[in-house]
């Protein structure tokens, strides 16, 4: 099986960092720079059919996880933070509950173990439907995106994946054909035994929907030390939307 991609930043101890639906590794630059001038060694890594790893026809959480487990085997690293956000944060709950040796401590960004429907349709519909044959420049399918998604920051987030497959051709770096069939298994929860015993914490955006106060019952359920806290001003992309406090409280529990 081919191995993950990563960008590694400082020296210290290992934090791995994961990112959500149709994100990459690139989305956590500024933080995980921050987070390896306090002494990690930070992996941001590109999950199977994002960013630079490899394309695959199968996706759920258990294959992602072992993504992640096969990388940290491959650098010889020993117990590691995981941070995780939204899909990543599944993928990082799954992780902590199958290979609980393996994870120190479990960050949670803005989901909770629990099955999401399918609600990314507007964008997978606004993705399909550019022509990327035809399309010349980023600015050129950011207007074209617009017929299907009016929020400006989330079609930057999403064109962020554009690149130049050839001199003349654009294309996405994640695997468009796959994760638009597979929005079931973006949504699905992890198993419904699974538990893990270290030290957890979830960070909620206040303007999210995404977890509530009334999911902390389920998270205890699977993760018994975890603690629910909450980043004001911030929706789902919380560590974007309030970077400094999303590393204020980041970095008090990860030291704590």
């Amino acid at each position: 099986m081919p191995l993950l991609h990563s960008n590694i930043l400082g020296k210290g101890s290992p934090l791995l960092i994961l990112h959500g639906f149709l994100g990459m590794s690139d989305n956590w630059k500024t933080l995980g720079s921050q987070y390896a001038e306090e002494g990690f060694e930070v992996h941001l890594l590109d999950q199977r059919n994002h960013g630079k790893s490899f394309h695959s026809n199968d996706f759920n959480y258990d294959l992602l996880a072992k993504d992640v487990l096969e990388y940290k085997q491959h650098h010889q690293l020993q117990e590691v933070i995981v941070i995780g956000h939204s899909m990543g944060g599944k993928t990082a709950m799954q992780l902590a509950c199958a290979y609980p040796n393996v994870v120190s401590k479990l960050l949670v960004a803005d989901i909770a173990p629990k099955y999401y429907p399918p609600h990314h349709d507007e964008i997978l519909n606004g993705l399909n439907a550019l022509d990327l044959n035809s399309i010349e420049s980023r600015t050129e399918a950011d207007k074209q995106l617009a017929k299907h998604i009016s929020n400006f920051g989330v079609r930057q987030f999403l064109l962020k994946n554009l690149y130049w497959e050839s001199k003349e051709k654009l294309g996405f770096r994640f695997n468009l054909a796959v994760l638009s069939t597979k929005m079931e298994e973006v949504g699905e929860n992890i198993g419904s035994t699974a538990n893990f015993q270290g030290p957890t914490l979830f960070l909620r955006g206040d303007r999210s929907e995404y977890v509530t106060p009334q999911d902390l019952p389920e998270i205890k359920r699977h993760f018994p030390l975890a603690e629910l806290d909450t980043i004001e001003k911030a929706g789902h992309w919380l560590h974007a939307e309030n970077p400094e406090s999303f590393f204020e409280k980041s970095m008090a529990f990860m030291k704590g």
